[in-house]
C-alpha cells in the first residue's frame, strides 16, 4: 500500500494533474467529502487530506509514505526524517513583511529598531530578521495577521501572499519579500528503501508531469 498525504484546497487541486499522470485518480473530491483517507483508482494507494503542517510530521512518522507540503511548512517542521527529491513548482507564492503604511520600516531597518514581528513562522521570521541583524519580539498568531498591525500588536506581520487583495483589504502593504514559496514533495527514508520500486514510479511520474 502507497499512502499519500496531500492538504485541501490549492495544493490538493494542484497536484491532482500530477496524480493523473502517475495514473492516479481520487475516488472523492476532498473539497465535497468528510473523509479523511480516500481511496483511488489503484487498490494499493491512497491519500490521506490533512492539515497543511500535518503532512510533514505524518511522512516523518512513516503514516504516510510521500506528500506533497509547501516551503515554508518544510522549513518550520525542520525536515527531519524526510527525502526531498523535488520542487513541484506548484501553489506559488511569497513570504513577505508587511505593515501599515503610517509605519516606517525603512527608517526602522536603518536605524536598527527593535521589531514586534506577528506571524505563524517563527523559524523564516527569526532566519531573515537574524541575516540583516536586527532584534525581533516575536509574537506567535495562528490567523489573522492583518489584524495585528491594526490593533498594535505588532510593528510588522511575515505571512504568506498570494494575490495581495487581503493585505489590500485590511490597509496593509508589502516592505519586504522574504522568500519565494512553492510545494515540494517529500518521501518517507524508509519507505524510499523498502517500498522503492513502488515509490520509484510514481517520482518518475512527477518528474514526467513536471518536465512537460
Amino acid at each position: 500500500m502507497i499512502t499519500i498525504a496531500l492538504s485541501k484546497g490549492r495544493i490538493f487541486q494542484e497536484t491532482v494533474p500530477l496524480l493523473q499522470e502517475a495514473g492516479i485518480v481520487a475516488g472523492e473530491d476532498p473539497e465535497k467529502s468528510r473523509k479523511l483517507i480516500i481511496h483511488t483508482n489503484h487498490p494499493d494507494v491512497r491519500l490521506l487530506i490533512l492539515r497543511a503542517t500535518d503532512v510533514p510530521v505524518y511522512v516523518q512518522h512513516g503514516a504516510a509514505d510521500l506528500g506533497v507540503a509547501g516551503r515554508d511548512v518544510l522549513i518550520e517542521h525542520g525536515g527531519e526524517g524526510l527525502y526531498q527529491p523535488m520542487d513541484l513548482k506548484i501553489a506559488r507564492c511569497k513570504m513577505m513583511v508587511a505593515a501599515h503604511p503610517a509605519f516606517d520600516y525603512a527608517r526602522a531597518v536603518r536605524l536598527g529598531q527593535r521589531l514586534r514581528v506577528a506571524t505563524k513562522y517563527p523559524t523564516i521570521a527569526r532566519d531573515f530578521f537574524a541575516e540583516r541583524s536586527m532584534h525581533i519580539d516575536l509574537i506567535k498568531l495562528y490567523g489573522s495577521m492583518e489584524l495585528a498591525p491594526l490593533v498594535k500588536l505588532s510593528d510588522v506581520i511575515v505571512d504568506l501572499v498570494s494575490s495581495g487583495s487581503t493585505l489590500k483589504a485590511n490597509g496593509l502593504v508589502s516592505v519586504a519579500d522574504v522568500m519565494d514559496i512553492s510545494s515540494h514533495l517529500v518521501v518517507n527514508q524508509a519507505a524510499l528503501k523498502l517500498k522503492r520500486q513502488e515509490l520509484q514510479l510514481v517520482l518518475d511520474s512527477f518528474s514526467r508531469a513536471l518536465a512537460a
